[in-house]
């Protein structure tokens, strides 16, 4: 069972010609209307009406522009129908039309509209055989970048109206004729109608109505088509009149709608309706066009238009090819709108509709008013908005006369625009990556809209008439590797931004024959490659001073090892050393340097209890630690089990307590307390040389090598130091 939602509140077929012919009947003059006043929002456009000056029509008063060109970029030219097919009762827009017979897709771009707002859209054709070919043609309308309907024309004289409901994404929208071979594409009349966002809610972003029929059920005359300003949004309520099966109701009293309504049938329509003289049933039924088991939507309008007696019980069930829509009886409310809507479109082969009286009603049923919609994807992306205002400010500035209509970029790419190339992704619209206006007489400077198309790779404006200079903001385009300007007439120079990007390999610039360009010999020239250069020369030096700062340390080892026993004897000859091999004793005056001498305590205060390891060695470990003063010291501590390292200890502080230079870390003191030997060095904050290298310290980049070469010859510096003195 289809789900229906209802608002408070014949035996007929219905065949799908019977629609086509009420919805030809009428147009123009033919949809016969009261007077209104101009309507703020309303586009009428008379498609095939040439010069400056449009006209109210007569019923309406609503005013009808002409075709000045403004709206199709004078695309098209415009014929007046034959005249064995104008009738006296038809309506003005109906005598002339609007051919396309060059390019596969032309378009109407209607502008100032509000974005995310919903939008009735009605296009009218009427043949007349005004090519004087009489073949009738076949071509497909589309909204934007998405497929509308195929407008099949099925005799000279017939009128059709093909209508959307649709939400504009942007505040302009395009109408598009697509010549698919079958016939030129032609077009009468085009309208647009504002709508309220609450109305209809089956339209929405993703999906648009399609009017496949909108019927006012009760009116005797077949002329009698109720719109603006009847109905405030200008919808067309075809009357359908069948005096033999149905009997006529209408009440002069006020009808209201419900609020809130998410239809608003007018109250013209709603004080009228039929019921079946059988008494019994209504019945209607259609198939699907143009494809079987294209989806719709059903809306029927009820409204009580009879004040009945305490006896009186009016109340039927709707079926859906024979199965009940919904569960519970319809009441209509006494000269209030009621209507029953299903919720979600429907796909079946073929629709019959029948209205019951239930058995215990007393009256027969009645219905006021029915539309029928089918239901359009609108989920196309349609080009990137930047994109397509940057290239149509670049048509409006050179006057392109290529077919650029409609969207650039249009799904697939069979309308594209003439030298256009686009790139397509699943999960964002479709970008402009090439474009090619070469001997397009483009004339004036370079307009900067090329600079807003940011995905373009390939731009060519050769041999045309450009003046001026060369923007630098082309050069802010990061995916563009070609820029062909060549064959123009533009000077100046070449912008330092181009230039670099020609000196870094991502630019290929073609500028050639362009006489009063850069007329200054420096004016086109890269800029120096110093930065090159100077690699291609420090890092031989580098690799040089790192093999000679290997090659001193190992020297320095080797030397080291073969004088050690020396070393040792002299080292503690002069600081008056007394070891003890067997107990590990050393005397009070084993360590006697010019250093300030701190006790064990202390080095326990300074380290918070050798809290903070920065390191460990062969023979001791190194902890952070912080004088009185504040200042961060890196503590040294000896090993109680390194017996071997007491040498190399006491060697290091000898050392350490002569030494002055500033590749070298200082001593600050020293501890010789009881068994505790301990070096004291001011701290080092910039972390090591390893993390250096690594980018771990530098900025989260790698070190440049040109401060690794400084680093490199300050080290041997500071070897060279220790060696030599």
């Amino acid at each position: 069972m289809e789900q229906l939602t209802r608002r408070p509140m014949s035996a007929t077929p219905w065949p799908l010609l019977l629609l086509l012919c009420l919805a030809g009947a009428a147009g123009g003059g033919v949809l016969q209307a009261r007077a209104q006043p101009d309507s703020k929002g309303f586009i009428t456009i008379d498609c095939g009406l040439q010069g400056e000056t449009g006209f109210v029509d007569n019923l309406t008063t609503l005013a009808f522009v002409p075709n000045k060109g403004e709206f199709t970029d004078d695309a098209g030219t415009c014929h007046n129908i034959s005249a064995e097919n104008i009738t006296p009762s038809m309506g003005k827009i109906w005598y002339n039309v609007r051919s396309f017979a060059a390019g596969a897709r032309n378009c109407y771009t209607l502008r100032s509209l509000v974005p995310g707002l919903k939008y009735l859209v009605r296009a009218r054709f009427m043949y007349g055989n005004y090519d004087w070919l009489n073949r009738l043609p076949v071509f497909d309308l589309h909204i934007d970048v998405n497929y509308w309907h195929t407008v099949n024309i099925s005799s000279p004289e017939a009128a059709k109206n093909v209508e959307a409901i649709v939400v504009v994404p942007d505040d302009f929208l395009q109408v598009c004729l697509i010549n698919t071979g079958a016939g030129t594409p032609f077009i009468s009349g085009l309208d647009l109608r504002p709508l309220k966002n609450t109305i209809y809610p089956q339209a929405t972003k993703a999906q648009g109505l399609v009017l496949l029929a909108r019927f006012s059920f009760g009116p005797t005359d077949r002329s009698d088509v109720i719109r603006y300003p009847d109905d405030p949004h200008d919808r067309f309520w075809f009357p359908w009149v069948n005096s033999v099966l149905w009997r006529e109701m209408s009440t002069t009293r006020k009808v209201q709608n419900m609020n809130p309504d998410l239809f608003e049938a007018p109250p013209a329509v709603l004080r009228t309706a039929i019921s079946p003289r059988n008494d019994i049933q209504i019945q209607f039924s259609w198939e699907p066009q143009p494809q079987p088991n294209d989806p719709y939507f059903i809306i029927m309008h009820f409204t009580e238009l009879q004040l009945l007696q305490a006896n009186a019980t009016r109340e039927f069930y709707i079926n859906l090819n024979g199965d009940l829509w919904d569960r519970d009886a319809v009441t209509p409310a006494y000269l209030y709108s009621g209507v029953y809507y299903s919720t979600f479109a429907s796909r079946k082969g073929q629709y019959n509709i029948t209205i019951n009286a239930t058995a215990k009603s007393t009256l027969p049923p009645i219905i006021n008013a029915l539309e029928v919609f089918s239901v359009i994807p609108t989920t196309n992306l349609a080009t990137d908005s930047e994109d397509v205002s940057a290239i149509m400010a670049i048509k409006a500035k050179y006057q392109v006369r290529r077919n650029w209509m409609g969207d650039p970029c249009c799904p697939g790419t069979v309308m594209v625009w003439d030298t256009l190339t686009c790139n397509y992704t699943i999960a964002g619209p479709p970008r402009i990556r090439r474009v090619e206006l070469s001997s397009s007489g483009l004339n004036g400077d370079i307009s900067s809209s090329f600079a807003n198309l940011k995905a373009v790779q390939y731009l060519n404006l050769s041999t045309n008439n450009l003046v001026g200079s060369i923007p630098d903001a082309l050069s802010q385009l990061s995916s563009l590797t070609v820029l062909d300007l060549s064959g123009n007439q533009l000077s100046g120079s070449i912008p330092s931004g181009l230039l670099r990007r020609i000196q870094d390999g991502s630019l290929n610039l073609r500028y050639d024959n362009n006489r009063d360009i850069c007329t200054n010999g420096n004016s086109c020239k890269p800029i120096k490659r110093k930065s090159r250069l100077a690699m291609y020369i420090a890092i031989p030096a580098v690799v040089m001073v790192l093999i000679a700062v290997v090659a001193l340390i190992f020297c320095f080892i080797r030397r080291k090892k073969q004088g050690n026993v020396s070393l040792r004897e002299a080292a503690q000859n002069k600081i008056m050393t007394s070891y003890a091999s067997g107990n590990d004793v050393y005397t009070d005056n084993s360590l006697q340097l010019e250093n300030r001498r701190f006790t064990y305590e202390e080095l326990e205060m300074i380290t918070n209890n050798f809290q903070k390891v920065l390191g460990q060695g062969g023979f001791a470990k190194v902890y952070n630690g912080f004088l009185e003063d504040g200042n961060q010291v890196a503590v040294k501590l000896l090993s109680n089990s390194s017996i071997e390292g007491v040498s190399e200890f006491l060697m290091e502080a000898q050392i350490s307590t002569r030494i002055h230079h500033k590749n070298l870390v200082s001593l600050i003191g020293y501890c010789k307390d009881g068994d505790c030997m301990a070096l004291v060095y001011e701290y080092m904050s910039e972390g090591t040389l390893q993390e250096h290298i690594e980018g771990r310290k530098y900025h989260g980049g790698c070190l440049p090598w040109k401060q690794r070469l400084r680093i490199a010859l300050e080290s041997a510096q500071g070897l060279e130091y220790l060696h030599k003195g």
